[in-house]
């Protein structure tokens, strides 16, 4: 009977962001795929270090209980070559991580495999397969590098989410930049009862919230919380739109222009998920952070390259 993912949380994660291979992907852009294929096969029994998905990916696989039904996927995705993949699963092996799945297109775009695997949400470091992603209306964001210091395993997974233009649709962020605070807190004011429109990770966080349902908050092995610039009035739309997604997050920071990292790091966030540059390039430091991208035909797209966030803009075997 063929296995079915379209009830399960599907989380399609590169190699480059479940481990450290940094070092590679500059071996790749220097000496090209010939070395970069040699030197992984050298390599094998060399184990990976962990990279800024790592914590999440572990976080999620706890939620699925031995002995019931599973309920949480993830997928090795990535433009890597079979015979370059061993390591990779030998370190899998060696983190005693769940993952059994991996889609290896030898250079080949991910974008497809992407939806025939019913992927939720895709984590990579290449901005390039990311921005495709997007475009294409697939939950995804690019990974920066792991925090200074190392996440401990915790017994409750945490993941936090800027509002506009990652939950919620970017109109008010558009209408924000365009006329300025007190309209914007004005329009939020007017439409307080009527829900946001949904944002790129919308669908994520309504299936993260499906996996509490019927347990406990304060015993939940998942918690959610909702980190942003917005304030009052602007949060009463944000909690009245929740409600009629019915979602439950855990916690809301309305923090009006306060810096976003301190917050981040006292929720012990495994992750964080934000549109915006400088509120990542402070969280990422002790926070593992990940930016979601802006269609390229958005209106708030910023043609400043998001190269320093991962890496080489080149093409990368992520």
């Amino acid at each position: 009977m063929p296995y079915d993912l379209s009830k399960l949380l599907v989380i399609g994660v590169s190699s480059r962001a479940l481990f450290d291979l940094e070092a590679e992907e500059r071996l790749y852009q220097r000496l090209g795929l010939e070395s970069y294929r040699r030197y992984q096969i050298e390599m094998e029994t060399e184990l990976l270090e962990k990279g800024t998905a790592f914590p999440l990916v572990k976080g999620l696989l706890a939620l699925n209980t031995p002995g019931s039904t599973r309920r949480v996927e993830v997928v090795i995705v990535s433009k890597n070559h079979p015979e370059t993949g061993l390591r990779m699963f030998n370190s899998i092996r060696h983190y005693g991580l769940d993952v059994t799945r991996a889609v290896l297109t030898g250079g080949e775009a991910l974008n497809p495999y992407l939806r025939g695997l019913n992927v939720d949400l895709f984590l990579s470091c290449s901005s390039n397969d990311v921005q495709a992603a997007i475009d294409e209306g697939i939950a995804a964001a690019v990974l920066y590098k792991p925090p200074v210091e190392p996440i401990p395993d915790a017994v409750q997974l945490r993941i936090a989410f800027d509002a506009d233009a990652v939950l919620f649709s970017e109109a008010s962020e558009a209408l924000y930049r365009e006329h300025g605070l007190e309209a914007f807190l004005e329009h939020e004011r007017k439409h307080a009862d009527s829900p946001l429109a949904e944002g790129p990770l919308a669908k994520l966080l309504k299936k993260l919230s499906v996996l509490q349902e019927g347990l406990d908050p304060e015993k939940s092995p998942l918690r959610l919380a909702i980190v942003t610039a917005r304030n009052s009035p602007a949060h009463e739309r944000v909690i009245k739109t929740l409600r009629a997604w019915n979602v439950r997050v855990d916690a809301a920071f309305f923090l009006g222009g306060v810096s976003k990292d301190r917050v981040l790091e006292a929720f012990g966030a495994h992750i964080f998920f934000d549109d915006q540059e400088a509120h990542l390039a402070t969280a990422s430091f002790t926070t593992p952070s990940a930016l979601v991208p802006y269609r390229s035909d958005s209106i708030l797209r910023v043609e400043a390259p998001i190269a320093e966030v991962a890496g080489s803009e080149a093409p990368a075997l992520s």
